[in-house]
């Protein structure tokens, strides 16, 4: 009896133990799930860090290219078929920054072959005539150039004779402006013989080089060579293929102004000595275009942090833009080895990505600096260097 009662303790005491363990167990149970529950929300609740997003990708560079173009024709386009100096209506009539209004123009037609391009082409350069007080001449030689180099591009693409008189005309008057002062080179402007400046010498070479494209004459040819040879003996810096802004005289002595290093002036001294090359064959052009397009990517005083310099709007925004023009023809040149190309392809794609990204309002406007948006006015010159830069990645993209 004592036996059987023995047994039956046993199983009692067994048996509330096991509903013991069962119920703490269920009671772990539940409060795990409940952390997890907890964990989860707030793990969802956490905010998320922009800098974690994936940036969009691109997908048709031709396009957002296609849609800059037509946001500057909408903002920028003022009378006679000329664009005004900003987004804010001001009525200012810039010729060097309407030379490069047609450059861009004739990019969204080689890119597209859209004949709507034809005629505000011809309506800009008829109407820079109008607005320079009825001539094509001016006193600034450089300007001059970049009309010539725009219309003969233009000419190339349509065989429209018009863009052809206009050049021949302009490449007299820029011949004028060569004088044996400081050895030779083309001045700056027509009443400063005594100031030359790289601005006003880099594109005299590409302007005769273009030329020489054409009408295979020997002359503009020699011309090309004569100038550059000027310009690479006396402003561009031997070590670093960087190109100072001008010379001139100072309490009677010739003095370098080493102080000034523009994108502008490096970008036409690479498509001079790129476009010398593919006109000569001669390898030493190749190596001094490749010498400065080096520096160009190099951290230093042309690029930070990968993204080429802000330097303002007013006449300085436009700099950038040009550079990127040549530096895409020199990526383009099949001599260029395979490494470089690479390097300059990545290059022009991390600027336009950057652009994309950080540097355009929503409406589609570029300011100076390309790693920011800008507010307020933005200026037609960084408007177009903008555009400028997207065309180049299209045109890398279709290569």
């Amino acid at each position: 009896m004592r036996h059987k009662k023995y047994v039956i303790m046993r199983i009692l005491i067994f048996g509330i133990f096991f509903l013991s363990s069962l119920l703490f167990l269920i009671s772990c149970s539940t409060d795990n799930d409940n952390l997890e529950d907890i964990q989860e929300e707030e793990e969802e609740e956490q905010p998320v860090d922009p800098g974690d997003e994936e940036e969009e990708e691109v997908d048709d560079w031709a396009e957002v290219a296609e849609n800059l173009q037509e946001e500057t024709y909408s903002v920028y386009l003022a009378s006679n078929g000329t664009f005004r100096q900003d987004n804010e209506g001001n009525e200012n009539f810039n010729y060097w920054w309407n030379a490069h209004m047609l450059d861009v123009l004739i990019d969204g037609y080689q890119r597209t072959g859209d004949e709507s391009y034809l005629p505000k082409m011809k309506s800009l350069l008829e109407g820079i005539k109008i607005k320079n007080g009825n001539k094509y001449e001016n006193v600034f030689i450089d300007d001059m150039e970049w009309l010539g180099i725009s219309c003969l591009r233009a000419y190339k693409l349509t065989n429209d004779e018009q863009y052809k008189e206009v050049a021949d005309l302009l490449w007299e008057e820029v011949k004028k402006g060569w004088s044996d002062v400081h050895g030779g080179g083309i001045a700056w402007k027509t009443d400063t013989p005594n100031s030359k400046n790289a601005c006003s010498n880099g594109p005299a070479a590409i302007f005769a080089l273009y030329l020489y494209e054409i009408d295979q004459d020997q002359d503009d040819l020699e011309w090309a060579k004569k100038i550059y040879q000027w310009l690479n003996n006396t402003l561009v810096d031997p070590v670093s293929g960087l190109v100072w802004d001008n010379i001139n005289y100072q309490d009677g002595e010739a003095v370098i102004n080493r102080d000034w290093i523009f994108t502008y002036n490096v970008g036409t001294y690479i498509g001079a000595a790129n476009l010398l090359h593919q006109a000569t064959g001669e390898e030493m052009y190749l190596e001094d275009a490749l010498k400065s397009a080096s520096s160009v990517v190099a951290p230093g005083q042309i690029t930070t942090g990968g993204v080429l310099k802000n330097e303002g709007q007013g006449d300085g925004g436009l700099f950038k833009g040009i550079l990127v023009r040549y530096f895409t023809q020199l990526t383009l040149n099949p001599d260029t080895p395979d490494d470089k190309q690479e390097e300059f392809k990545e290059f022009i794609q991390f600027n336009a990505e950057t652009l994309y990204h950080n540097g355009l309002t929503t409406a589609g406007l570029a300011g100076p600096n390309w790693n920011d948006e800008p507010s307020g006015r933005v200026d037609l010159s960084t408007q177009l260097s903008g555009v400028m830069l997207l065309e180049a990645k299209a045109l890398l993209d279709r290569q």
